[in-house]
């Protein structure tokens, strides 16, 4: 399972799409780092991960808290305001003590105005329109979207999209659009159904520009 938790202080909260765009950042960062491929010390940690189900969780933190989970090896990724720090993949119950405590439910944050359309060539990372999904929940499922996405990409476009720091954007499709999405041939997240949502729900469809026309 491979954890990310979300700085939550009383006085600074970042927006939705701040902090799904973070995230999923965060999931790429950590499939891209050098620890986490060939001889790293990550590296037969995320195989045994991605051969197997790639779960994630999401948890909060603030205060103290978040300085001991800061302090645990990870990759701390920052947005206009959230941070989000995301930590290689262990057993279910071999989650360190201080990750385990952290709360998963309950995370949900507010949108301070509408986000403005994506930029053009900007991969982006749609939600499904008809679902109903916490914060954190959301969260995890863009970062599943993101890693799909990475699954599917070239050598080449993998090292470009690193280059670009992970350039993306995170929006909720219209109906129709979620409808042509559905039939384009990309990567789409089908949850398990854990919690929140039904099984084989729907809930998020990656559209990365080197993916288009694939199927």
């Amino acid at each position: 399972m491979l954890t990310l938790v979300l700085q939550v202080e009383k006085t600074v909260l970042p927006g939705q799409t701040d902090a799904l765009e973070t995230a999923a950042r965060a999931v790429l960062a950590i499939l891209g780092d050098e620890r986490s491929v060939g001889e790293g010390e990550w590296a037969v940690a995320m195989r045994d991960w991605q051969n197997a189900k790639i779960r994630k969780v999401v948890r909060r933190a603030r205060g103290a808290e978040w300085r001991r989970a800061a302090a645990l090896p990870g990759i701390t990724v920052t947005g206009a305001a959230a941070v989000v720090r995301v930590f290689p993949p262990v057993p279910v119950d071999e989650v360190p003590k201080d990750l385990a405590k952290l709360q998963v439910a309950g995370t949900d944050l507010e949108e301070a105005e509408e986000p403005p359309a994506p930029t053009a060539g900007v991969p982006v990372l749609w939600v499904n329109p008809g679902l109903t999904m916490s914060t954190g929940k959301t969260m995890a499922q863009v970062g599943h979207g993101a890693h799909l996405a990475w699954f599917d990409l070239s050598d080449v476009a993998r090292k470009a999209w690193c280059e670009a720091g992970f350039a993306l954007a995170v929006r909720t499709a219209t109906p129709a659009r979620w409808k042509e999405l559905l039939a384009s041939g990309l990567p789409v997240v089908q949850d398990a159904g854990f919690t929140e949502i039904d099984p084989g729900s729907h809930t998020v469809i990656a559209e990365h520009p080197a993916l288009r026309g694939r199927g």
